[in-house]
């Protein structure tokens, strides 16, 4: 979900909020009214009752909404620290193994391209080379990496970071 659209469901979600606060607050005055009406004497009067009920019912979703809608963003930002650190995690493990392939800065912009998920035209693209050279490129990524192909290299990166002992952010 794009950024602007998160602050809109987020200022929307706020705005229901208050909507049913005002709710909310518009029926207690009408309870509180209708109570003084009747001179305290509400006992035979199931619409009072009723009207009361469904008040003490508004106020108390609208206190569960707010909890639950705090708790969930309390959780997103959770996850997205989670993420953040697993993507660095991530960066940090293909750099390390690229190093220790010790690919020339070439190779390595052409391996980050092949990890992203690039095709070798694009490749080429991006580096605004030819694709024969970043065809020699990837050969002698493979090469240095002991695989054969993309797939074979990816299975090691991923079999690198699998094996890894968990370490605390």
């Amino acid at each position: 979900m794009a950024p602007r659209s998160k602050q809109n469901t987020h200022l929307a979600l706020i705005a229901l909020i208050g909507v049913q606060g005002f709710c909310a607050v518009f029926f207690i005055g009408d309870v509180l009214a209708d109570f003084r009406y009747l001179g305290g004497q509400a006992v035979s009067h199931v619409h009072l009752y009723i009207e009361t009920a469904a008040t003490v019912s508004l106020v108390a979703a609208i206190v569960v909404e707010v909890n639950y809608l705090l708790r969930l963003l309390r959780r997103k930002a959770h996850l997205e620290n989670s993420l953040r650190i697993a993507n660095a995690a991530f960066h940090d493990v293909i750099e390390a193994e690229f190093e220790s392939w010790r690919l020339t800065p070439s190779e390595h912009d052409v391996a980050t391209f092949l990890v992203k998920g690039l095709n070798t035209a694009e490749i080429a693209d991006m580096r605004a080379s030819a694709e024969g050279t970043v065809k020699a490129h990837l050969n002698a990524i493979y090469r240095k990496s002991g695989t054969r192909n993309r797939a074979e290299m990816l299975s090691l990166l991923i079999d690198t970071m699998m094996d890894l002992p968990d370490r605390a952010p």
